[in-house]
């Protein structure tokens, strides 16, 4: 979100940290944050919950400090899905909301519109619609938000745009 944080450390997954320690994932950021004192990170919050991290409130865009979990991650990805555009590219990093977690987001999967190949072109769609029904009731467990009904509504409608050749 920072012009300046852009310029100078970059953006993506590998940034050119001006000082610190670097760990590989979240496991490594965790394990580090874990036995160096007075070091801050950021990893999912499963691996906080792992690792029994404390966290810190972040500042989010309604001006209110907010922690993490499933209910600020629940309000982050609910203000972005009034907005969902169709193909799926949102960020809810500092979204609207007084209880928005400014730092989430959500996880994608990258789906090809055409499947030569049949058996895993349902496959797929299987798979899909799978996530989309039962596998939401798992997420919880594994401190993941589930994604908010519209979007739900939208992903199955995209997953039924999928062309799957005939065997």
């Amino acid at each position: 979100m920072s012009p300046e944080w852009q310029t100078t450390v970059g953006r993506g997954a590998n940034v050119k940290w001006p000082v610190g320690l670097v760990g590989k994932g979240n496991e490594g950021v965790a394990n580090l944050v874990q036995h160096t004192e007075n070091s801050i990170g950021y990893v999912e919050l499963l691996y906080s919950e792992q690792h029994d991290l404390p966290c810190a409130g972040v500042l989010n865009r309604a001006g209110q400090y907010v922690l993490p979990s499933l209910a600020s991650l629940d309000a982050a990805a609910a203000a972005a899905a009034a907005n969902m555009p169709r193909d799926f590219r949102i960020s809810i990093t500092d979204a609207d909301g007084p209880d928005a977690y400014p730092i989430a987001s959500f996880t994608w999967l990258l789906v090809p519109a055409h499947f030569p190949d049949a058996a895993r072109g349902e496959a797929m769609k299987k798979f899909l619609e799978w996530m989309l029904a039962d596998g939401q009731a798992l997420a919880p467990a594994l401190l993941y938000a589930p994604l908010p009904a519209q979007v739900v509504v939208q992903e199955r409608d995209a997953i039924a745009k999928v062309h799957v050749d005939a065997p």
